[in-house]
């Protein structure tokens, strides 16, 4: 495959990732879809970083901000701060011991609240794919 198939490769399973966690949110499981929207950004972070680098085997990593920072992003202040906290979506989702204490903050509220940005940094980075 060629950088821009691996890059499109990377953009097809984070939009998928994005309807799926849309079924998730509305049906009620606001911690999978929260770690679900991880996925989109990781997955959109890693086209980024192919499209950087020109390297078609991203990191094998799933720390936004140390994949925002190996694909030369410069975040604001505010998406430097919600990636940190996103971060924690996909570790507390994934292990047991973390999942409990996701389950009590994944209210519909809160899930609602950081799903919205989700959506809102997945299009900011599409925007950053030329």
């Amino acid at each position: 495959m060629t950088i821009p198939e691996h890059i499109e490769h990377w953009l097809d399973g984070a939009e998928y990732d994005l309807k799926a966690a849309e079924s998730l949110f509305n049906n009620g499981y606001y911690s999978w879809c929260l770690f679900i929207g991880h996925l989109v950004l990781e997955k959109t972070l890693k086209a980024i970083y192919i499209q950087s680098t020109n390297n078609i085997v991203p990191p094998k990593i799933h720390n936004l901000l140390k994949l925002a920072e190996l694909s030369n992003l410069e975040l604001t202040h505010e998406q430097a701060k919600f990636f940190a906290d996103a971060n924690r979506f996909q570790i507390e989702a994934r292990y047991t011991e973390f999942k409990i204490e996701l389950y009590k903050i994944a209210t519909e509220e809160f899930a609602k609240n950081n799903f919205n940005k989700i959506k809102e940094n997945y299009k900011w980075l599409k925007s950053q794919i030329k």
